[in-house]
């Protein structure tokens, strides 16, 4: 019930939506998955014995796709990767 009140009081959200909520522990070796099925919550565990999850940030929800979790899952560095802004100029002064 914890990550459920986590969902609802901290998050502000409803745990059951029909939405994949997932949590990361400090250490980032630890995931747990909370969903809602028609009569009752579904928990998933993963912990790594060697490394660490690369964490997308540290915006409260966080919204991402399947393909991105799956990734997530898998080790990849699922944040963000974007290449320094174009810089535009009319005159070399």
């Amino acid at each position: 019930n914890g990550l459920a009140h986590l969902v609802e009081q901290e998050m502000e959200l409803s745990p059951f939506d029909c939405s994949l909520f997932v949590f990361c522990n400090r250490k980032r070796d630890k995931i747990k998955i909370l969903c809602w099925e028609r009569n009752g919550f579904i928990l998933w565990y993963k912990r790594l014995e060697k490394h660490r999850f690369r964490w997308p940030g540290d915006e409260v929800p966080a919204v991402m796709d399947g393909q991105t979790l799956n990734r997530l899952l898998d080790g990849y560095d699922i944040r963000p990767q974007t290449p320094h802004a174009t810089l535009r100029y009319s005159t070399m002064g």
